[in-house]
């Protein structure tokens, strides 16, 4: 079992930056893949970013490419999202997900299907 706690939601005018965090339980450079997914009520959450704690390798949704960086820091089990340029469609409840067993080299797809544990959430609000 993994245990995912996100922080750093909030409220921001469009343009402005935030930094999600993301606790990882028994975060290791062999853990599952781990990744940022995204959802507004009544829609189907979405891939944001993805990153294999192994390798780092990442991925990217089109819609934030150049504008978020996902990271990890092993040591201190937490993986990362940093948002910049924010833009009124980036609100949504943003969570953070891990996949069973041991992710390779190579990000992950940015599909939710293969993620299985799940955090809590932390919502995102973006106002123009």
């Amino acid at each position: 079992q993994v245990r995912l706690v996100e922080s750093g939601g909030g409220s921001v005018q469009a343009g402005g930056s935030l930094k999600l965090s993301c606790e990882v339980s028994k975060y290791t450079t062999s853990s599952g893949c781990t990744g940022w997914f995204r959802q507004v009520s009544g829609e189907e959450r979405e891939g944001v970013a993805v990153i294999s704690p192994r390798s780092g390798a990442t991925d990217y949704a089109n819609s934030v490419k150049g504008r978020a960086t996902i990271s990890r820091d092993i040591a201190k089990s937490t993986m990362y999202l940093q948002m910049n340029n924010l833009k009124p469609e980036d609100t949504a409840m943003y969570y953070c997900a891990s996949t069973r067993g041991s992710c390779g080299s190579d990000a992950p797809p940015l599909g939710p299907e293969n993620f299985v544990y799940w955090g809590q959430g932390t919502r995102v609000t973006v106002s123009s």
